[in-house]
C-alpha cells in the first residue's frame, strides 16, 4: 500500500491544500501547535475512518467553518490507484471509495493497515485496562479488518444485558442475551489472542534490542475470571465455558448491574522478569515497551500480509533517549514501508539512517517542502 497524497478542506487548522508524500518516508516538522498532528489525524482518517487522537469526529471540523471537514487520499494498491474520501459534518461521518459509499474500515479494500504511535500511548502500561484492551483491539483490527464488526456487534448485546441488570429485568429475560454475548465475547477474545501470540515474539525481540540490559519483556492475555471461572486458556470450548460464567455470576451481576465477565473485562498483561510494568516501569520502559508492541504489530503485518503497513509517528523522538532513538532510526530506515512522522527538531530525522526522506515544513496550518518561504 502506498498513499500519494493527502487534501484536506476544513480539517482542523490545516489550510485548504493537497499535500504530497515520499514513497518511504515524509517528515513534518515545525513548532507545536502547527498543524503536524491535525496531518496525521486526516492519515489515519482515512485509512481506518476513525480519528487518531481527537476524542470526538466533531472535533475535525475546523472552528468557524460553515463546510464538513473533507480528507481526500491517493492509493496505490495491487488493484491499481484507488480514491478514497471521507466527509465529516454534522449529521456525522460519510466516506466513499472511487465514489462509492462505504461503512466500515473492512470495506475498505479488506481493510488499510495504519500503525500509529502518539506520546498518548505511553498512557497505556500504567493506566487502567481499558486502554490495553483498545492497543490489543487495534493490533487485532489491523491483522483481521473483521474484527471491528465483532466487537461492535459484542458490545451491542453487552449493553443489552447490562440495561436489564441495572432495571433488575427478570432473570429469563437477562439470559437471553447470555448467548450471543458469550459466541461473541469468545470471537472477540480468540482474535485477541490469535494476534498477540503471532506478535508476541517480534515485540520481545524488538524490546530486548531497544532496551539492552533490561529484564525481558513478557505479554500475556489476562482473562476476567481466569481463576474463578477456568477461563485462562482459550480454545474450542471458550464459548462454552463464557456462557457457564455468566449463568454462575448472574446473582453477583444483577445486585451490581453490570456484566462482571467477558473480553470488555479482560486485560493486557506487561512485564518485566517477573514484575508488573504497571506498577513498576519506568517512563523510559513504558516507551521501550509501547515502541517494541507497535514494531511486534508492524513486524507481524510484513509477516502476514507481506507488505508494511502505513506507519504514522507523533513526535515520538521527543518521547524517546539519544539511545532508542537512533534504534528507531534504524529501524525506520530499513522498514520496506511508508512512514509520515512528525517532529519540532528535523535534524532527529536527518542526521539518522532513515532512507529517501521528503522534509516537509509546517506554520499555521500550512504544508509545504523544507525550503518553502510562507508569505503572511
Amino acid at each position: 500500500m502506498l498513499l500519494f497524497d493527502v487534501s484536506t478542506r476544513a480539517f482542523r487548522n490545516l489550510a485548504d491544500a493537497r499535500v504530497e508524500l515520499g514513497r518511504h518516508t515524509t517528515v513534518l516538522f515545525g513548532s507545536n501547535g502547527q498543524g503536524k498532528t491535525n496531518f496525521l489525524e486526516a492519515c489515519h482518517l482515512l485509512c481506518t475512518l476513525r480519528p487518531l487522537r481527537a476524542q470526538k469526529l466533531a472535533e475535525l471540523v475546523r472552528i468557524g467553518s460553515d463546510q464538513p471537514a473533507l480528507v481526500r487520499g491517493r492509493f496505490e494498491l495491487p488493484g491499481g490507484v484507488r480514491e478514497v474520501e471521507v466527509e465529516v459534518g454534522r449529521e456525522g461521518r460519510s466516506a466513499r471509495v472511487d465514489g462509492k459509499t462505504v461503512r466500515d474500515p473492512d470495506e475498505l479494500f479488506g481493510g488499510l493497515a495504519t500503525v500509529a504511535f502518539t506520546p498518548d500511548d505511553v498512557l497505556v502500561v500504567k493506566g487502567g485496562p481499558e486502554g490495553r484492551r483498545k492497543l490489543l483491539d487495534r493490533a487485532a483490527q489491523n491483522r483481521h479488518p473483521a474484527h471491528l464488526a465483532d466487537a461492535r456487534a459484542y458490545l451491542r448485546a453487552l449493553r443489552s444485558r447490562n440495561e436489564l441488570l441495572r432495571h433488575q429485568a427478570a432473570p429469563e429475560l437477562i439470559a437471553s442475551f447470555d448467548e450471543p454475548v458469550a459466541k461473541l465475547g469468545a470471537s472477540v477474545r480468540r482474535r485477541r489472542e490469535g494476534v498477540l501470540a503471532e506478535l508476541r515474539p517480534h515485540a520481545q525481540q524488538a524490546f530486548a534490542e531497544v532496551a539492552r540490559g533490561e529484564e525481558p519483556l513478557t505479554l500475556a492475555y489476562l482473562a476476567a475470571g481466569r481463576e474463578s471461572d477456568a477461563l485462562a486458556e482459550g480454545g474450542a470450548s471458550l464459548e462454552e465455558r463464557l456462557l457457564e460464567a455468566l449463568r454462575r455470576r448472574l446473582p453477583r451481576d444483577r445486585e451490581r448491574g453490570y456484566t462482571s465477565v467477558g473480553p470488555h473485562a479482560d486485560d493486557l498483561g506487561l512485564l518485566l522478569g517477573e514484575t508488573q510494568a504497571r506498577t513498576y516501569a519506568s517512563q523510559g520502559q513504558s516507551r521501550a515497551i509501547v515502541l517494541a508492541f507497535k514494531i511486534g504489530e508492524i513486524e507481524n503485518l510484513r509477516a502476514a500480509q507481506g507488505r508494511a503497513p502505513l506507519l504514522l509517528l507523533d513526535d515520538v523522538s521527543s518521547e524517546l533517549d539519544p539511545s532508542r532513538n537512533a534504534f528507531l532510526m534504524r529501524y525506520l530506515g530499513g522498514l520496506d514501508g511508508q512512514v509520515v512522522l512528525t517532529t519540532t527538531d528535523p535534524n532527529l530525522v536527518a542526521k539518522s539512517a532513515v532512507k529517501e526522506a521528503v522534509f516537509q515544513r509546517v506554520e499555521s496550518g500550512r504544508i509545504a517542502p523544507k525550503n518553502t518561504l510562507f508569505s503572511e
